[in-house]
């Protein structure tokens, strides 16, 4: 037999096959979409179960984080694009197959939807806040009618005032919607990953339920560090507590499967477990950021006094983290044969 090597001095910009490395962009973006789908998950579903008093920051005060979080996370996402002004191509089509496509519409759907669900809900938020600071006041002036003395809450717009009507005359179908754009989004973070079968450690279906259950711990943490309320802290540390539980189940049988893999699964299980990301992963997403927290949350709930910010900061940087991780060592493993 004979063998021939074939070298090409042809490399063109952009058309030829290059690795193009994901920076902070792409991991910043996967947490604020998870934590973004975490919290309006819950902010709908307590809406629909008709308990809005009862958990009002959980439907009321933490949804006004998704928005905000939907923008600065689709800013990374426009940063790290190569051609930024043709993002608009990925709305002339529908492909099923495509994760992309499937963020691209769930991320055009949600983001309208979850400043209608913020907006029908700041008068109640914000009853007598002052808007007199520059930047506010302006941005109150433009949308709000000048009222000597006070706030006044009707819009300056018609069709906003028009908008605001119809969307809480349909409340409850608004909260369907935003419920199963939210699912779609939390999951979608992780299949975005899993799609990429060149990579080993991406390579696997647990990434999407991963993914969706630590954006709605996360979600859960923000809206128990939110709360005044000690019975919606309660609540919401008790679902915390499962959701912890559920993702470290998800991370075990996520390890499990790479071990009994192939071997560029056991060598890309081997980064965590004795590799470069051990410390990472080990200590700051499992040990800090879910173990001990889920253990302050028992103890709370056992009578213990831990400060509510503790165990939801340590679950929210555990969760940014565990992005970063999951990004960064996906990009160092391939198939080699």
């Amino acid at each position: 037999m004979k063998e021939e090597l074939i070298v090409s001095g042809r490399m063109n910009l952009n058309i030829d096959p290059v690795l193009h490395i994901w920076h902070w962009q792409i991991p910043l973006y996967l947490f604020l979409g998870g934590l973004a789908a975490g919290v309006l998950f819950f902010a709908s579903l307590y809406s629909i179960r008709n308990e809005e008093e009862k958990y009002s920051t959980a439907v009321k005060i933490a949804p006004i984080l998704a928005p905000i979080a939907i923008i600065i996370g689709l800013i990374a996402l426009l940063l790290d694009l190569k051609h930024k002004l043709y993002f608009w191509q990925l709305y002339t089509t529908i492909r099923l197959s495509s994760p992309m496509s499937w963020g691209a519409w769930v991320l055009m759907a949600i983001t309208p939807l979850s400043f209608v669900w913020v907006g029908i809900h700041l008068k109640e938020v914000f009853p007598k806040i002052d808007f007199s600071q520059k930047f506010f006041g302006t941005l109150y002036k433009m949308f709000t009618k000048e009222q000597e003395g006070g706030v006044n809450w009707e819009w300056k717009f018609g069709w906003l005032t028009k908008l605001e009507k119809l969307a809480i005359e349909n409340k409850k179908m608004l909260a369907w919607a935003i419920l199963l754009a939210s699912v779609i989004l939390g999951v979608y973070t992780g299949i975005l990953l899993s799609a990429f079968n060149a990579r080993p450690l991406w390579n696997t279906a647990i990434l999407g339920p991963l993914f969706l259950v630590s954006g709605l711990s996360t979600g859960a943490a923000s809206i128990m560090w939110l709360s005044k309320s000690h019975e919606e802290q309660k609540l919401f540390s008790k679902i915390d507590i499962l959701l912890i539980v559920i993702e470290l189940f998800f991370i075990i049988h996520l390890f499990m499967g790479f071990m009994a893999g192939p071997q560029v699964q056991i060598e890309s299980a081997a980064l965590f477990w004795g590799g470069e990301f051990t410390l990472y992963f080990g200590l700051f997403v499992v040990i800090l950021g879910l173990i001990m927290p889920g253990i302050f949350e028992v103890m709370e709930l056992n009578g213990y006094h831990i400060h509510v910010a503790i165990p939801a900061l340590m679950i929210l940087v555990g969760g940014l983290i565990f992005r970063f991780v999951i990004v960064e060592a996906g990009q160092i493993t391939r198939y080699l044969y």
